[in-house]
């Protein structure tokens, strides 16, 4: 009884931490907007909270022929799909659920993405709605075997699909410094499929905001709150695959974890702003024919490395 206890009061740490670190993603993004746009920065801090209370009471709607039970499960889905990411993630030597095979685990809830994004735009019965959630298909298809790829470097350096014998491989040097191409499709693909930044193509003003056109009051602000949760996750993830987990000196681990997840999600919220919108076609093409072969070549050159020395450097 005592064993339930903890992992529940473990699960609702972890879990409450995620709402937390995506309110303050929210927050930090609505502030970027009004320091671009020239508003009041810090009042602009409260846009989520004052976002929250407006859908809260705004009538939640649903058109004639809508799928209303797959529409909803998608919206709620995409907080329960982060919540699963965060599952295999160390914090030190603490994780929810320490898998055998973590690496997989977080490839198959970005498998399960694809489905919610898609049903968003399905279950409106809406026909911009829909051409959203098509275009993600049409995303996904281009940064999912990139990624596959990236996530096989760690891996192999690990000798293992376990997150934490990955986080521990990296004691002498972090994945970064010698997998850095990993890393930044790694990270790219986060972004993608959190509907964010370059890749927001599911949800662009030129089909009048695609899979969020017709969601209104509490359907639309699971969505909201979703897109931020798995940014957040991925970022979280990132920091034991590539960024040596919670090691790091005088802080306690979890501390590190957090501060590295910070730094990458900072990172991801600067690149909305960096970059324009990507249309799917193009990026299909940039991904096939130059991405792909260099993510290739990365586990290569891993690994290579690891047939050399015996193991991770």
């Amino acid at each position: 009884m005592g064993e339930v206890a903890t992992v529940f009061v473990a699960v609702l740490l972890v879990g409450g931490g995620l709402v937390v670190v995506a309110w303050a993603a929210a927050a930090a993004n609505a502030m970027l907007d009004a320091r671009s746009g020239g508003a009041p920065v810090l009042t602009a801090a409260a846009a989520p909270l004052r976002e929250v209370s407006r859908l809260l009471r705004q009538q939640r709607r649903t058109l004639a022929g809508a799928d209303s039970l797959l529409w909803r499960i998608a919206g709620a889905g995409l907080v329960i799909a982060a919540m699963l990411k965060m599952l295999v993630i160390p914090f030190g030597s603490f994780v929810l659920a320490d898998l055998p095979v973590g690496l997989v685990w977080f490839n198959a809830v970005d498998v399960l993405l694809w489905a919610l994004w898609w049903l968003l735009g399905w279950g409106a019965n809406s026909s911009w709605s829909l051409v959203g959630g098509y275009r993600f298909l049409a995303l996904a298809l281009s940064y999912e075997l990139p990624l596959m790829f990236a996530l096989t470097a760690p891996a192999i350096a690990a000798g293992s699909l376990r997150m934490l014998d990955v986080q521990d491989a990296q004691g002498n040097l972090w994945f970064v410094v010698w997998m850095p191409v990993a890393f930044l499709i790694f990270v790219a693909s986060v972004v993608a499929f959190s509907s964010w930044g370059p890749f927001h193509t599911a949800m662009s003003g030129d089909i009048a905001s695609g899979v969020l056109v017709e969601l209104s009051g509490v359907d639309r602000l699971l969505v909201l709150v979703g897109r931020y949760a798995v940014l957040v996750a991925g970022a979280a993830f990132a920091v034991p695959l590539f960024l040596g987990g919670g090691n790091g000196p005088w802080l306690p681990p979890s501390m590190w974890v957090l501060i590295k997840t910070l730094v990458v999600l900072a990172g991801m919220l600067t690149v909305r702003r960096l970059f324009p919108m990507i249309r799917p076609d193009r990026l299909a093409g940039l991904a096939w024919v130059i991405v792909l072969p260099l993510t290739i070549v990365q586990v290569a050159v891993v690994a290579v490395i690891v047939g050399v020395n015996g193991g991770a450097l």
